[in-house]
């Protein structure tokens, strides 16, 4: 038997085991950036992003709990985002599969009868093939790929500034919460000063047994407002917890005796509105997908090229050498148009329907971004209201009502009244001051922003 089949055999193994190689090398993905962080599931997180590492311990273990350390830490636990991290790492890997060559086959044939005591010599063939797809359809696969990726990333940021939008309100219900506590305490012990005075009173022959008793009725209402807003603040801290990946029932620090306003930034001129409104992640989300499915309807469109084949094989079974060796390509026929033609057309459908959807969301950000505006310097102004006129009257008011009672000028009436009106008024005053931090939070997230942090965190 010659040596000469059994060489080129080997050759020919050896350049398919070399083609398959070099296609693994290629489908290969790469290094991580050293930029990218792991999270606690062992994702990375986007390069370049504002590392929150370490903000839920410090946050949980402050002695009071600030917003912008809230917001961090909801940023740094909350599965949500992990789950997006999953989702950026699943659209990069699809990445390195789109557009790479399909492995080169390897056929190899043998003649059973020519094996054992025949005189007949040992007769194989050995052939290798390889798949080549016309130019640009590799190239298509590729660019809708790195767009689904892109766009992947988008709904990171998107779901980013959601989570922050609820820890900013979550923050501000435990506030309002916590702060109605304190004042309606503070007005507790206000009664219970009043209730002493009415005692002295009817004591001093001044006063009659209702004004003790309208005083105890009133006091019990108040107890009873107190039970109902711790019972409003734990719920809020265990929906808190929630956000923080942690039990429902764990404490967190106290909320600071005033709600810090947002300080006007940078960010806040009209005239940057709508470059704020283009540069929103879910917008961005939309463009990019339509831009994906732009690639697809064209790589659609270059699937009625053929795709070549090239092979090469060896055959010992051809009597004249000269014939053993063969070399050959092959093509497609893409008869069949109406698969590639369908294609086409739901690709360029899903493109127009992706960019009417961001056209939408733009038009619905920039009336959110508007009212959001409007409805900011009207809390602004009411906030200028309360701390300029309503407080200091209502204060005033109580004062001048306990002084009456004290010398038999005024019925207890007037200051329980007065009492109430302070007190709703304090309430209120906290709830305006939330009331603005929300709806300043609401802008930012119209304009794209990090709801409750600095503006220059907006955008890693």
């Amino acid at each position: 038997m010659s040596s000469v089949p059994f060489s080129f055999a080997g050759i020919t193994l050896a350049l398919a085991v070399s083609a398959c190689a070099s296609t693994t090398q290629t489908a290969a993905p790469p290094s991580e950036s050293p930029h990218s962080r792991p999270s606690a599931s062992g994702a990375t997180s986007p390069p370049g992003e504002v590392s929150y590492a370490g903000a839920s311990d410090r946050a949980v273990r402050a002695a009071v709990l600030d917003r912008d350390a809230f917001v961090r830490a909801v940023l740094e636990k909350n599965p949500s985002l992990d789950a997006a991290r999953q989702g950026i790492r699943a659209a990069q890997a699809r990445i390195h599969q789109a557009g790479a060559f399909e492995d080169p086959m390897v056929d190899v044939g043998i003649a059973p009868l020519s094996i054992g005591p025949s005189r007949a010599p040992f007769g194989f063939e050995v052939a290798v093939s390889q798949k080549l797809p016309w130019f640009g359809k590799r190239a298509f696969e590729s660019e809708a790929s790195e767009a689904d990726a892109a766009a992947a990333k988008s709904d990171y940021e998107s779901v980013k500034r959601e989570l922050a939008l609820s820890a900013v309100m979550l923050y501000d219900a435990y506030f309002v919460a916590a702060r109605s506590l304190e004042i309606n305490g503070e007005h507790v012990a206000l009664m219970r000063a009043i209730h002493d005075n009415a005692i002295a009173q009817f004591g001093a022959g001044r006063g009659s047994t209702s004004d003790a008793l309208m005083a105890e009725t009133e006091l019990t209402h108040m107890e009873h407002d107190s039970m109902l807003l711790a019972t409003e603040r734990d719920v809020t801290v265990a929906q808190m917890n929630e956000l923080l990946h942690r039990a429902p029932e764990l404490p967190l620090p106290p909320p600071p005796k005033e709600l810090p306003l947002p300080r006007e930034s940078e960010g806040e001129r009209r005239d940057d509105t709508a470059q704020a409104i283009a540069q929103r992640p879910d917008i961005v989300a939309a463009e990019q997908r339509a831009r994906a499915e732009t690639a697809r309807a064209e790589g659609a469109e270059r699937q009625s090229y053929p795709d070549i084949t090239l092979s090469t094989s060896y055959n010992t079974m051809w009597e004249m050498p000269q014939h053993r060796w063969m070399v050959g390509v092959g093509l497609n026929l893409p008869f069949q148009t109406g698969p590639r033609s369908g294609a086409a057309d739901e690709a360029r459908a899903m493109r127009s329907q992706l960019l009417s959807e961001a056209e939408r969301m733009t038009d619905a950000a920039r009336t959110g971004a508007f009212v959001a505006r409007r409805q900011l310097e009207e809390s602004k102004h009411v906030l200028e209201l309360f701390e300029r006129r309503l407080l200091p009257v209502a204060r005033q008011a109580i004062d001048a009502a306990r002084a009456g009672f004290i010398t038999s000028q005024t019925q207890l009436t007037s200051v329980i009244e007065a009492e109430r009106t302070l007190r709703r008024l304090e309430l209120e005053y906290q709830m305006r001051r939330a009331e603005y931090v929300r709806r300043r939070a609401e802008l930012d997230r119209a304009l794209g922003r990090i709801p409750g942090l600095d503006w220059k965190e907006e955008r890693p």
